[in-house]
């Protein structure tokens, strides 16, 4: 890369090119092809964007949708992507809310009847993430009185006051003792879980934005401590990913996205924090992440493999998620540090989704490619998983990332 100047014109031709990804291939997809006449969203599209009729729904797929469409309201104002944040919005109070006990649904069927009815800390936080992004966006107080009372659910029931931070998940009725791995890892007697707090930070991180109470504030600080403290290993710095309730490490798994995806959103979280010594350590640490993932995870032509352990490379494919994740991590480095390495890293994550990763064929994105480049079939491009949260909210922090540095 050639020396960045504040007003480098690749920054506005790439700033262009994301646009036109994020509303011509991504979003016009959700709204176009994903609207289900039964309400809500569809629960399934095969590779070929046929709908499976009968598939469930999942909490994950509904309140990225909610997601994605509210911060796109906000950000850009457009009548249609409320419509869409308001669809999501009514069908998770309709079908997901748990009236009897608190809590979101895991699942449901294709007619909106509860299927999975454990409170799955995951799914909850992204409930809280969703909500608190449509009141942002909408101003509806009664979202954003759902997101602190489920947050109130979390600390209530799900933190482990002896140990520190959050049990994977609960029964119904939040009896239990948190065993059941979100990643299906039971094997190993995972109490705890890198995915979980990850996104608990997360969904902590934007209800903070808009309503800053003090135990809010307290449980923040400690999701970042505890994550710089048991999640992140000092001498790799990378994420452990599985624990038994006192955070000893329960395998030795890297898992690339994660990591690139976590160096972003813990700066993000100590921002808005706003404790200086935490915010410098979080990115310093951020950076050392970056540069692992650099060093270890990045393939030749700039996509970022899956997994790793000890031993090397375990899935040498390419998921959709990963990609957009390295965009954002990448490009974070690269404005802290002002190395154009990481700059480099960034636009090269994004040159491998325009050639690989898009679908140009049946739009939005391939779940996945080989490392030769060859698009892998059966997952479908909407699941359960399959949604439209990374890609659009890559899209998202770099039009605004690159816009203030311009």
């Amino acid at each position: 890369m050639t020396a960045d100047t504040p007003q480098a014109p690749w920054k506005a031709e790439w700033s262009l090119a994301i646009m036109n990804e994020l509303n011509e291939n991504i979003l016009s997809f959700w709204m176009n092809r994903t609207v289900d006449p039964r309400g809500g969203f569809v629960g399934h599209l095969d590779d070929e964007r046929n709908v499976v009729a009968d598939a469930h729904k999942s909490l994950v797929l509904n309140t990225r949708i909610l997601w994605t469409f509210s911060s796109a309201y906000r950000l850009f104002g457009q009548p249609e992507h409320l419509e869409m944040a308001d669809r999501a919005y009514r069908y998770l109070i309709r079908h997901f809310l748990d009236r009897e006990h608190g809590g979101m649904y895991w699942m449901v069927d294709a007619d909106g009847a509860p299927t999975e009815t454990g409170k799955i800390t995951y799914g909850q936080s992204f409930a809280i993430y969703a909500l608190s992004e449509y009141y942002r966006a909408a101003g509806t107080p009664e979202a954003l009185e759902l997101a602190i009372r489920l947050f109130e659910l979390l600390e209530n029931n799900v933190r482990d006051g002896e140990h520190g931070g959050y049990v994977e998940n609960l029964a119904r009725d939040w009896s239990g003792d948190g065993s059941r791995s979100l990643d299906g890892r039971d094997d190993l007697d995972v109490r705890k879980s890198m995915n979980t707090h990850l996104h608990v930070m997360e969904a902590y991180t934007n209800l903070y934005r808009v309503w800053p109470a003090a135990r809010l504030r307290q449980s923040l600080a400690e999701l970042i401590g505890l994550t710089m403290r048991h999640i992140i290993d000092p001498a790799t710095a990378h994420f452990k990913l599985f624990f038994d309730e006192q955070w000893n490490s329960k395998n030795d798994h890297i898992s690339y996205g994660h990591d690139i995806e976590g160096s972003w959103l813990l700066v993000e979280a100590a921002e808005v924090l706003g404790e200086s010594e935490l915010l410098a350590a979080a990115r310093s640490t951020a950076v050392r992440m970056a540069e692992a993932v650099l060093l270890e995870g990045v393939d030749a032509d700039g996509g970022l493999l899956n997994e790793a352990n000890a031993a090397g490379v375990i899935d040498s494919n390419k998921d959709w998620w990963p990609q957009a994740e390295a965009v954002v991590g990448f490009y974070q480095a690269y404005e802290l540090t002002g190395d154009s390495k990481y700059g480099d890293a960034a636009r090269a994550s994004w040159a491998f989704i325009e050639r690989y990763i898009v679908d140009r064929k049946f739009g939005e994105w391939h779940w996945s490619v080989t490392r030769d480049g060859v698009p892998t079939q059966g997952n479908g491009k909407v699941n359960a998983w399959k949604c439209p949260y990374h890609n659009s909210r890559a899209c998202f922090e770099m039009l605004e990332r690159l816009a203030r540095s311009s």
